[in-house]
């Protein structure tokens, strides 16, 4: 709880070169067991948000998610964070899989949804990362 109060408020400069702020998800609300882990806490601090193709959501983009996702696998314990911007495509801390990250096709029928299980955040992020590198849109700079 102590890491979601001191984090509940992150600054960052969106592209716009406007400042504010990113309101996370207090994932407790839902999942009385689960924090967010410090891995992720140092990225959303550092302000690196948005990496081409995915993208940390904020409050109300993680809010109505979870709502989503509890409908759709209510089987699963799964508290997304992350979110690629040209697809259906969704990260998330799998609560009952000591938060393993799950990449996860959302809208799929349950039992398909799955695409790939990473052991850490550290793991998806540097897929994330080499993304990036490997097939980002340079045009826009």
């Amino acid at each position: 709880m102590y890491l979601y109060v001191v984090y509940h408020y992150l600054f960052c400069i969106f592209k716009s070169g406007r400042s504010a702020y990113l309101r996370l998800f207090d994932v407790s609300s839902i999942y009385k067991e689960c924090e967010y882990p410090k891995e992720f806490l140092k990225v959303a601090h550092l302000e690196f948000l948005d990496f081409d193709f995915w993208y940390l959501m904020d409050y109300d983009q993680t809010e109505w998610r979870i709502k989503g996702l509890q409908e759709r696998y209510p089987e699963r314990k799964l508290f997304p964070f992350a979110r690629r911007g040209d697809n259906d495509d969704i990260v998330c801390f799998d609560i009952e899989k000591d938060v393993k990250v799950q990449k996860n096709h959302d809208f799929a029928s349950a039992g398909w949804e799955q695409r790939r299980e990473y052991n850490s955040f550290w793991d998806w992020f540097r897929e994330a990362i080499d993304e990036m590198i490997e097939e980002g849109e340079y045009d826009e700079l």
